[in-house]
């Protein structure tokens, strides 16, 4: 039998001291990762920040900075910050002080603040590890780093090795499960591509899926594998004793292979319903979702989101087994709502990257245990998405949402560099980046009750050649596309193997995709940078994106029925929390469903009143021709808020 891959062994001689774990780099990771704790924290109020001279109201936002204090056991930290819209701060990482004039340490602030907040031994305890990981990812970023010029240069694939990870979770990185050799190997910011291995299953274990055109696996496979790389695969089965016709292929990610596969299906891989083969040769890079790979050899073929069975960002990233079987089946259906829509296909041209293949392997024992924690009904599994260089324009390129948060090393925001080589004034190329976002966006939910989680990975903005937005690119269907729960004429037709796996939620739950997934998980960050670098006011910001929500009002006055079930205009929306859930709900026990974020509260929507027209405004641009969070649940709201004054 073929050796399994492993992970690499220890290194003889010397210890290797990693470059990024230097005096600099980790200075400069601690003092962002701090600002990000207090400012995070404080928007979801766990944190209360007090203005420093005693009477100072609360600030409003657009209002210069203030300085604050937050008032924890053992002293005051203090910072300036400003708030800006949905309640949210924004903190100057150069301005935090520890209590005794020290360097700000995210990991030392939470021990101080662990009793105030609430948080249990075994949450402090993991917590703490995982906020070392994540400064030690934040640090790597801080040693190579580039100007928002480079930035620029950089095609999709590169770029997404130089992302920062989640803006809003403070413990972004934390990869509970990967060792530090592990990081360096198969982390996105390593930007160090790989081969990853095949195996073989039975049809007793194995189930395959696929869209119109990739209806059987062999059609799946001619386009994915050399066909020295298949008939390679046939002899090991072969001479395993094995038909390759009763066996499904499927890549595994090698530290899934060592760590869950061989433990866990070991009387499989014994019965030989489990055949390890070699690789394709192809090299893979890492997205930022960490378990999708892009293929660097061959940018044509297919992308792949396997599980890995690790903690990252409020999850274990396996991939569910009943949704990585319906994956190509809700593709077809979302696919079909464009294709027949005339606004989406021919005037937004949304792209929609499909999962349009699937092979599930469900666990022989796991499957069969409902109260089982969900981590073991992730495990095995493969998922192809449609490349993004498929569907490109010439001279298009493509960045993800989240790129236009990156700042460069010379403090320059990678969102200022594209506005200076489009041509275009500030103003004019936001509305033509709303223009592209906005409208298939609002079309899928008004017209269809359909959401995605336009979060800053899932949405991909094209650009033209000169760097001006012309159309959106959507991925992530199967985890992240939920559907309203009441009865829309739109939605009657949809089959049953869908209808089976879609979240079905109230109509202000579905507003909140848009709202926290894009609004507050984005442009929340967004518009600080452009008010800073731009000088478009981040009350003018807000006004363009309600401009633009009532732009497609206009232009579909037919629907004013939706417009009102789905009010995204509303005085006050729930506050979505990613750090309250972690913190002092879920923290990090085992259960048998995903966890969801929390709600604490309300907060003012920014859209509900329009902002004062800009100076000169420009024509509405027409959309260009040529070219989840998951469910909230209910809270109860946690512990009170801590810092406030003494």
């Amino acid at each position: 039998m073929q050796k399994s891959p492993a992970r690499p062994s220890a290194p003889e001689g010397p210890l290797h001291l990693p470059p990024h774990l230097a005096p600099g780099p980790w200075r400069q990771a601690c003092r962002g990762l701090a600002a990000k704790m207090i400012a995070e924290f404080s928007y979801e109020e766990l944190f209360a920040p007090q203005p420093l001279a005693p009477g100072t109201p609360a600030a409003p936002p657009g209002t210069p900075a203030l300085p604050y204090r937050l008032a924890l056991p053992g002293g005051d930290y203090r910072f300036t910050a400003r708030r800006g819209a949905y309640g949210s701060w924004r903190v100057d990482p150069e301005s935090v002080t520890a209590p005794d004039g020290a360097d700000p340490d995210p990991v030392r602030l939470l021990h101080a603040a662990r009793h105030a907040l609430g948080i249990s031994g075994d949450t402090a305890g993991h917590l703490v590890r995982e906020l070392t990981a994540t400064l030690a990812a934040d640090a790597h970023h801080a040693a190579h780093p580039l100007t928002a010029a480079r930035l620029a240069d950089l095609d999709h694939a590169d770029l997404e090795g130089r992302q920062t990870g989640h803006p809003w979770i403070v413990p972004s990185k934390g990869r509970l499960g990967f060792s530090a050799a592990d990081t360096a190997r198969w982390a996105p910011e390593s930007r160090n591509p790989q081969r990853l291995p095949w195996i073989a299953v039975h049809t007793r274990l194995a189930a395959y899926r696929g869209t119109a055109g990739l209806d059987t696996p062999d059609r799946l496979y001619d386009a994915e594998l050399d066909p020295d790389v298949r008939e390679a695969f046939r002899r090991t089965l072969l001479a395993r004793g094995a038909d390759p016709d009763d066996h499904l292929l499927l890549p595994v990610h090698p530290w899934q292979w060592d760590e869950t596969v061989v433990p866990l299906f070991a009387p499989s891989i014994a019965a030989g319903d489990i055949i390890p083969l070699t690789t394709d040769n192809d090299l893979r890079l890492p997205q930022q979702s960490i378990r999708t790979f892009l293929n660097a050899s061959r940018p044509d073929r297919h992308h792949v989101k396997l599980p890995l069975s690790i903690l990252n960002t409020l999850v274990w990233r396996g991939l569910p087994t009943e949704r990585t079987l319906a994956a190509p089946a809700v593709t077809a259906w979302v696919h079909s709502l464009r294709d027949r829509d005339p606004f989406l296909r021919d005037e937004c041209r949304v792209v929609l990257l499909g999962e349009v293949a699937s092979v599930t392997v469900e666990h022989p024992v796991y499957g069969d245990l409902p109260e089982a924690p969900y981590q073991y009904k992730e495990l095995l599994g493969a998922i192809w998405r449609e490349p993004l260089t498929r569907h490109l324009d010439p001279g298009e390129r493509a960045r993800t949402l989240a790129a236009l948060l990156q700042t460069g090393c010379d403090g320059r925001p990678l969102t200022a560099e594209l506005v200076a080589r489009s041509g275009l004034a500030a103003r004019d190329w936001l509305r033509r980046l709303f223009a592209v976002m906005l409208p298939p966006l609002l079309h899928f939910l008004y017209r269809y009750g359909t959401v995605f989680s336009p979060h800053g990975e899932n949405a991909v903005v094209l650009f033209d050649e000169r760097d001006v937005p012309v159309r959106l690119a959507v991925k992530d269907f199967v985890d992240d596309v939920n559907v309203s729960d009441r009865p829309l004429p739109e939605l009657a037709d949809m089959p049953a193997d869908v209808a089976a796996v879609l979240l079905r939620e109230r109509p202000d739950f579905l507003c909140q995709f848009i709202h926290s997934g894009l609004f507050v998980g984005v442009y929340r960050y967004l518009a600080p940078l452009v008010e800073a670098h731009l000088g478009v006011p981040e009350e003018e910001f807000w006004g363009m994106v309600r401009e633009e929500v009532l732009a497609y009002q206009r232009r579909f006055p037919g629907a004013a029925d939706r417009f009102a079930l789905f009010d995204l205009l509303t005085p006050r929306i729930e506050r979505l929390c990613l750090n309250r859930n972690r913190l002092l709900l879920d923290g990090y026990r085992d259960r048998p469903q995903r966890p969801h974020a929390a709600v604490h509260g309300t907060v003012p929507n920014p859209l509900h009143r329009p902002a004062p027209p800009a100076p000169h405004p420009a024509p509405h641009p027409a959309p260009h021709r040529s070219a989840r969070p998951a469910a909230p649940a209910r809270s109860a709201g946690g512990r009170p808020a801590v810092g406030g004054a003494p």
